[in-house]
């Protein structure tokens, strides 16, 4: 599994942590029944603190994306929902649409850029 934190990313440490384990779900790379390291472990490799990653790691298994069996670890699940509702996952989109536009780009450099990280996320997936 492969995370990185990033000390300029505005977002809190453990919601990179969450959006990174979202991501490896995503593509593919961390699928059902795969286990996760220990929160002492992903501390250690990432040099953040132990509560950052139980955070993250919590979060995560309300959200239905892990289930954490204290002593057991923690593996992924197919408990989550789905299908997320529309709207739900249209604020942050919205969001960074938003910031896109401020940013100065044009909604055909957003599409690309839509496009691109598509791919991504469907290239991570095939390499497994």
């Amino acid at each position: 599994m492969f995370l990185t934190v990033d000390a300029d990313d505005k977002r809190p440490l453990y919601q990179q942590i969450a959006d990174g384990v979202k991501a490896l779900i995503a593509s593919g790379e961390l699928r059902e029944g795969m286990a996760l390291p220990s929160v002492r472990q992903l501390a250690g490799d990432l040099g953040v603190n132990l509560n950052t990653i139980a955070v993250a790691y919590r979060q995560l298994q309300e959200e239905g994306f892990l289930r954490v069996r204290h002593g057991a670890g923690t593996v992924v699940t197919s408990e989550r929902p789905t299908r997320i509702e529309e709207e739900a996952l249209r604020k942050p989109l919205r969001s960074a649409l938003t910031q896109w536009i401020l940013g100065g780009r044009d909604d055909s450099e957003i599409v690309a850029a839509v496009r691109r990280e598509l791919a991504l996320i469907h290239q991570k997936g095939e390499s497994r």
